[in-house]
């Protein structure tokens, strides 16, 4: 991981842990660590140190208490899904024959899925304070969860259908 994301990523941990005591951020994927230049799939992208993956916060769905615990092994593919009126862009994306847009989803387990809840708060603030970071370029993100939790950086982005989708995890980069 490049020194600057690294630096980044823990300062807004230590601002996660500040407001929400016990939130530790997690990370997902930087690119291989024994590979440099090699992207973990199944991501294009994460070959230059530059970019990271992100978990959202979830709450343990009978108690209602924040975890730091995800609904998957990897952290990816349980999905938080678009609610009516929100724009659905992964049925758009697949409609327009990109398959690999749900690959994640459709392989994941999702034996674990319903013991956490998406924590819309903790996952909006963490985003926010990503987005205020000055070394930060862009952020992906599905656009109904920018849209529902009030986000309004324009460094949070649509990344295309020809990725995989943003709605399980979220992806930071640096320039």
């Amino acid at each position: 991981m490049h020194p600057r994301l690294r630096e980044t990523a823990m300062t807004v941990s230590r601002q996660m842990a500040e407001k929400y005591p016990g939130t530790r951020v997690n990370y997902l994927d930087a690119n291989f660590p024994f590979l440099a230049g090699f992207p973990l799939f199944p991501h294009l992208s994460h070959n230059d140190g530059k970019k990271l993956d992100i978990s959202f916060c979830y709450k343990e769905t009978g108690t209602g208490m924040e975890t730091n615990k995800v609904p998957s092994v990897s952290g990816y593919g349980i999905c938080e899904e678009p609610v009516s009126p929100e724009v659905n862009t992964a049925r758009d994306c697949a409609e327009k024959g990109y398959w690999q847009y749900n690959l994640l989803k459709k392989i994941t387990p999702r034996s674990n899925g319903k013991k956490y809840s998406f924590d819309e708060t903790r996952t909006g603030e963490l985003i926010r304070l990503f987005a205020d970071q000055p070394g930060i370029e862009k952020l992906f993100l599905e656009p109904h969860l920018k849209s529902r939790l009030k986000l309004t950086s324009g460094k949070i982005r649509f990344h295309g259908c020809q990725a995989v989708r943003h709605d399980d995890h979220l992806h930071v980069q640096i320039r």
